[in-house]
């Protein structure tokens, strides 16, 4: 009969092994957590919801190549959480629709950029230096750019598919920006213009924008303003304010929901629009609660 839990020195063991990226390594563990079951299931779940970064996306990978887990159901339980944090949900996201989705590879792939920044950094450096070198990276020696081609594509909103193709829309290439940035320590903030998206930094002196989507074109806050006024809008201080990752997350359903919806896909395009009904409801409850 299977032990209705795992010894304390074996979590610790697999804990120790569970960020490792060796195929070997991942598919001895993925055979131990077959063979456990039920206590793997639990142990897994209690490392994806705790306080570990590393740890819960990792275990969420395990989960879903285990099928331990119900990826939209995932998603939904982080929602309402309430407690957001950028990377883990994206690929919480992005796993609604990619499954399989490899995170170790993709996390991979962003430490590798960072590196690679990381190198080219001659401190003492400003962070507008160092956005220079991130924009030098990303857009010039990886290629990453804006899918304006295919703009309404839904894989421009999918982190996997937009490290691998290196395209994506406004706010799909800041997330990659952002999450980068996070690896180096960077202070930099997500900023949802009305109509556009981009990373700001509003970290010591005048404040600056990079514009993923333009090739991580750098842009002042009267610069921004008056891109705002030939786009028709009526610009406020307000809308160059960082953004809540809860609102970045809500953003990508929206975008999501209505690509979905014009590739007549009209499962997903309604998974995502309820989705976005999920962080409204969410986020209302929470206000009534902080109100009383």
């Amino acid at each position: 009969m299977k032990p209705r839990r795992i010894n304390p020195a074996r979590q610790a063991a697999f804990r120790a092994l569970l960020d490792d990226p060796h195929p070997p390594i991942r598919q001895a563990l993925l055979g131990h957590f077959q063979q456990l079951g039920h206590p793997a299931a639990e142990f897994l779940q209690r490392l994806a919801t705790g306080s570990n970064r590393i740890l819960a996306i990792h275990a969420r990978w395990f989960l879903g190549r285990l099928k331990f887990s119900d990826p939209v159901s995932e998603f939904r339980n982080f929602i309402r959480s309430l407690n957001y944090e950028l990377e883990t949900g994206v690929f919480l996201l992005t796993r609604t629709v990619s499954h399989d989705l490899d995170v170790a590879a993709c996390c991979q792939i962003l430490d590798a950029i960072a590196a690679r920044c990381r190198a080219l950094f001659d401190e003492p450096m400003s962070l507008r230096e160092k956005c220079r070198v991130i924009n030098r990276v990303l857009f010039h020696e990886c290629g990453f750019h804006g899918n304006i081609g295919h703009y309404n594509d839904p894989l421009n909103s999918l982190l996997d598919h937009v490290l691998a193709r290196k395209k994506g829309i406004p706010v799909s290439l800041c997330i990659v920006y952002l999450l980068v940035a996070r690896r180096l320590d960077l202070p930099l903030e997500p900023v949802a213009l009305p109509g556009h998206f981009v990373v700001g930094c509003h970290a010591g002196g005048a404040p600056f924008f990079i514009d993923a989507f333009e090739q991580g074109t750098l842009r002042s806050a009267g610069q921004m303003f008056l891109r705002l006024r030939a786009s028709d809008f009526s610009p406020r201080p307000a809308d160059l304010a960082p953004t809540p990752v809860r609102e970045v997350l809500c953003r990508c359903c929206r975008n999501l929901a209505n690509h979905y919806g014009e590739a007549g896909d009209d499962d997903r395009s309604r998974m995502f629009a309820s989705f976005v009904g999920e962080f409204d409801a969410t986020h209302a409850r929470h206000m009534r609660q902080m109100r009383r």
